[in-house]
């Protein structure tokens, strides 16, 4: 499983280094297409929110372009990890992907004229993004486990998390400045090859084996199988679990504004600095993540990995006690800073957790449920972070959302001891998703 033949010159598959899995072909070409789709789908967020916002002066318009492509997105999931256990995965990550680029060019050729079709028309197209990110996602978690050896898996899944990490970064600061420089209409244009330039690097991979269905599995069955596997598993639930209630109850960005401009604001200073202390704040957990997947693509979280991610998670919960309390800036920088540290190590050893404990033939099943449990974190977070900060105070609910994530990982640590006992260097070898041969390379590495 995710072999390269004979043919294929490259390092030895049991060369320990952290660079070692960069010098695979096929690796690099799947590197660089999450660095493209990154790149160009942050800068597409931003591009679109600053259109949408141009043509209307809304802001329930900004909120509807979220909803209208999540909602198909989440809603076509679970379908879309059937598919991906079931059909070519290559095929469906290029056929989506290019769906994606045709419908960013249409959105380019729209905003040379936005009267013609209006808000409703740009809906429409967000709406068909959506319905290709919900078939795309489940696919690609899928085709990683294929590219990636099994021995490779901890670095790999570092590698590809810092690489998400840094073109969310630099995607909207991109778009930004094309905006300015090119205008709406070029800058649509330029995301749209370079998500096209994603479908070349994905088709640069070789095909691999379509999985192979159980015998009689109808489809109401497959597509409820990933869920009852999920829920059947400590490991995936329980990391599943900690991901959505951490963000979902610890999650502070929504309310980062009101920090900045209120509850650190110091006497007798410029008007500018509440933006300027904003754009810290933001940046400080995003730094914290990519130090971590540097670091971890370096040592590898495998062994008493459980308990590591129970302490990452814990330590989240902790640094967000602290940033709620704090009225220091820099003591509010260093604890965003370690809060998305800890959910960097955390977020990595969630993928070896999905890579490893997921078998071949329903890895675009667990990995559709993964992306329900990771999308109703994100689209729900913000609005619990809002009606809390509103029922309770913004600093109350701060507190309160890291003492619940505290409370959370006591309760999965109690109650799921697999998670808390979990060695994914064990599992490397007997897990269900390493073959005889993956088993034999994770023992001799």
């Amino acid at each position: 499983m995710g072999r390269y033949p004979p043919s294929v010159s490259g390092p030895s598959l049991l060369d320990p280094s952290a660079t070692a899995v960069l010098r695979l072909p096929e690796f690099r070409a799947l590197l660089l297409a999450r660095l493209s789709a990154t790149l160009g789908m942050s800068a597409l967020a931003t591009v679109l929110a600053f259109f949408v916002y141009e043509i209307t002066r809304d802001p329930l318009a900004l909120g509807l372009l979220g909803l209208v492509e999540a909602i198909p997105a989440l809603g076509l999931i679970l379908f879309g990890g059937h598919l991906a256990d079931r059909r070519d995965r290559r095929t469906i990550i290029a056929v989506t992907a290019a769906l994606t680029a045709l419908g960013t060019l249409i959105l380019a050729a729209i905003a040379l004229d936005p009267a013609l079709v209006g808000l409703p028309g740009i809906l429409v197209v967000v709406f068909l993004v959506g319905i290709a990110a919900g078939f795309e996602r489940p696919a690609l978690s899928a085709f990683e486990a294929q590219v990636i050896p099994i021995e490779y898996a901890a670095r790999g899944a570092s590698w590809m998390g810092a690489v998400w990490t840094g073109g969310a970064v630099a995607g909207p600061a991109i778009g930004g400045f094309a905006i300015a420089f090119l205008g709406i209409p070029a800058t649509l244009l330029g995301v749209s090859l370079l998500l096209g330039l994603g479908v070349i690097l994905i088709l640069r991979i070789g095909r691999k084996p379509i999985p192979v269905p159980t015998p009689g599995e109808g489809i109401v069955a497959s597509l409820t199988g990933g869920v009852r596997y999920v829920a059947r598993n400590q490991a995936l639930i329980g990391s599943m679990a900690l991901d959505l209630f951490a963000v979902f109850f610890g999650g502070a960005i929504a309310l980062l504004p009101i920090f900045a401009s209120e509850i650190l604001a110091q006497p007798g200073e410029g008007p500018d600095a509440a933006a300027i202390r904003l754009g810290f704040l933001r940046a400080a957990p995003t730094v914290g993540a990519l130090l971590a997947m540097l670091l971890t693509a370096r040592i590898a979280p495998r062994r008493r990995a459980g308990p590591l991610l129970l302490v990452s998670v814990a330590g989240f919960g902790v640094s967000m006690l602290v940033f709620g309390l704090s009225t220091s800036f820099l003591l509010s920088l260093a604890a965003l800073f370690v809060s998305g540290f800890t959910d960097g190590v955390s977020v990595v050893i969630r993928a070896i957790i999905l890579r490893v404990e997921s078998p071949e033939a329903m890895r675009g099943r667990i990995a559709s449920v993964n992306y329900l449990f990771i999308g109703a974190s994100n689209e729900l977070g913000a609005l619990e972070s809002g009606v809390a900060a509103t029922l309770f105070g913004v600093v109350p609910s701060i507190v309160g959302g890291g003492i619940v994530t505290l409370g959370i990982v006591a309760v999965v640590a109690l109650f799921l001891p697999e998670l808390r006992r979990l060695d994914l260097g064990r599992r490397m070898v007997e897990g269900p998703g390493a073959t005889p041969s993956d088993a034999a390379a994770a023992r001799d590495g």
